[in-house]
Order: structure tokens, then sequence, then C-alpha cells
């Protein structure tokens, strides 16, 4: 297994790793397999989605943020239950094919580590097989 590690400026925040996870594809010589891509958070997750135009992304954290707001009358006492939502909506892990060496993305996909609750210290794990 092998860890990313991400620095989070922001508190809601989507970064893209996939040059990340294809340089550990990479480095492991896999031709044909599959990438295993885990969030060890209960605040982040992951997901893959547009890369090319960052508007998706802005556009995407503003509707999270319409329909799980941060101050929503939630019970849990941290104040971070809107990210803890976020979190699952988005999900902890990915599967990835891998083809040829590389991840079989589609043309305008990326994978992107999705922060709820930052600025934060964060880790992803990554296991690939063949």
């Amino acid at each position: 297994m092998e860890k990313i590690n991400i620095k989070t400026a922001e508190r809601i925040e989507l970064v893209d790793i996939t040059a990340d996870v294809q340089n550990i594809v990479s480095k492991k010589k896999i031709k044909d397999g599959a990438c295993l891509v885990f969030c060890p958070h209960t605040t982040a997750g992951l997901t893959i989605n547009e890369n090319a135009d960052p508007a998706v992304r802005s556009d995407m954290i503003s509707a999270f943020c319409k329909l799980i707001p941060v101050n929503a009358g939630y019970e849990h006492s941290e104040g971070n239950s809107d990210s803890h939502i976020k979190s699952s909506l988005f999900g902890a892990s990915l599967t990835v094919f891998v083809e040829g060496g590389q991840l079989a993305l589609g043309t305008w996909q990326g994978i992107f580590f999705c922060e709820s609750d930052g600025p934060r210290s964060r880790e992803v794990w990554i296991k690939v097989m063949q």
C-alpha cells in the first residue's frame, strides 16, 4: 500500500490527485489490473469527475454547500456534521481499472480528493493489484 499526503487549504475543496495516483501505478509497473483508492477520513471522500474545466469543481462545491449547509441545526457537538454528510455522499473508496500501465479513465475524468472539513493534512491510501 502506498500513501498520498494532501494538505488542503479550504474548508471545502476538491483536489485533483490523478497524477499522484498515476505515479504510484507507474512505479508498480503493473500493466493490467486495478487500482484501489481509499480515503481513511470521516469528513473527506473521493470522486471521479471532469478535470478539464475548473468551473465544474466550483459548481460542485457550490451545490454541496446549498444542499448540505454548514449550520443547519445538527446535533453533533463538533460543528462538522455537514462534513460527515458530504463525505458519505462522495464515498470513501474508488476502483479504477489499469490498462497498459495507465489508469483507465475517460477523456475528461480525473480523481478528486474531496475535503469537507479543512484545512487539514490528509492521506489517501492506494493499492495497485494485478
